[in-house]
């Protein structure tokens, strides 16, 4: 039998993934509203994966991650309708999320410098005042709608395309964990003082982390505001960055596969619980509690499947 080469069987199944999201929406075989579910579930698994990058795998504690999603959310959302033509919309969406994810990202760069200058809980308390400060602002910028939200986008965000941008936030958060940027990531965790003093340039890697977090969230937040065509600033409240703590600790802090099961558990879990009414809401808060006292590492806390966590090598020539 002829050997399959490493790349090809690797490539194998994201464009599996990436045919059925096209295949079954389009052949109907999906209704709309389990379409609906599944790209729920994978914007939870992009804003799961980036909030890992800080909470998990940097050992910070940050629970203003909505603020940084808004940002994309709306920067997106003002570029389909002021600024891109329609007819140019849907080509152009990919760069849209892009500045969307920019955008956040340098939102997070005036968070980042103040609270890496000093240690502990910082970041938890200046993350919060972020989340608190974008929501505050954009229920008095009238010309984005206010308390009302922001609405008229069109309705880009498709299956594919969340498949899509899952993958190569699956790729990119695998690069970087497993690379030398990922282990001093993780020095930092085990311990920020002994890091420097083996030549981990700790301000920096923590810098980097944060912001590939936020442009993370913020692409998130570009997807959705196109999925829902549809935002308002209750929708990045802190009960949102309450949902991202939860599906984090759910699925396991330090682990990717961790994240993806985090999140698909809690975005089922919340629709199975849909009959219930306000009262889902609850849900969140009390199982982030419940996990904090019977299993703080979650599922899958700091591991990984061996295919995610190592490069499959050539078999070296004789």
């Amino acid at each position: 039998m002829c050997p399959v080469h490493p790349l090809l069987r690797r490539l194998a199944l994201p464009a599996g993934l990436l045919a059925l999201a096209w295949i079954l929406p389009a052949s109907g075989l999906l209704n709309p509203y389990v379409v609906q579910v599944l790209m729920y579930v994978g914007i939870n698994m992009i804003l799961t994966l980036s909030l890992n990058l800080v909470n998990g795998y940097m050992g910070e504690f940050s629970v203003g991650h909505a603020g940084f999603m808004a940002v994309g959310a709306y920067t997106a959302s003002v570029l389909t309708v002021w600024v891109v033509p329609a007819f140019l919309a849907p080509w152009l969406f990919p760069a849209v999320l892009l500045v969307g994810g920019a955008s956040a990202a340098l939102s997070g760069l005036v968070v980042a410098f103040p609270s890496f200058r000093t240690r502990g809980d910082y970041l938890a308390i200046v993350t919060l005042a972020f989340n608190m400060i974008v929501k505050s602002a954009l229920e008095n910028l009238e010309v984005l709608g206010g308390p009302r939200g922001f609405l008229g986008m069109p309705r880009l965000t498709t299956l594919p395309w969340v498949v899509a941008v899952v993958l190569v936030t699956l790729v990119l958060c695998r690069h970087l964990v497993y690379s030398n940027f990922g282990r001093g990531v993780v020095a930092i965790r085990e311990d920020e003082v002994a890091a420097s003093l083996t030549s981990v340039d700790t301000r920096r890697v923590k810098l980097y982390a944060f912001l590939v977090s936020a442009f993370l969230a913020g692409v998130a937040g570009g997807l959705y505001a196109h999925v829902l065509q549809f935002i308002n600033p209750r929708s990045f409240s802190i009960l949102k960055s309450t949902d991202m703590l939860v599906m984090v600790y759910l699925g396991g802090v330090g682990s990717l596969m961790g994240s993806l099961l985090g999140a698909t558990l809690f975005t089922v879990l919340l629709e199975l619980l849909r009959p219930l009414g306000l009262w889902r809401w609850v849900v969140g808060p009390l199982l982030l509690v419940l996990l904090m006292i019977f299993r703080p590492q979650g599922l899958m806390g700091f591991r990984d499947p061996r295919w995610l966590k190592e490069e499959e090598l050539p078999p070296r020539p004789a």
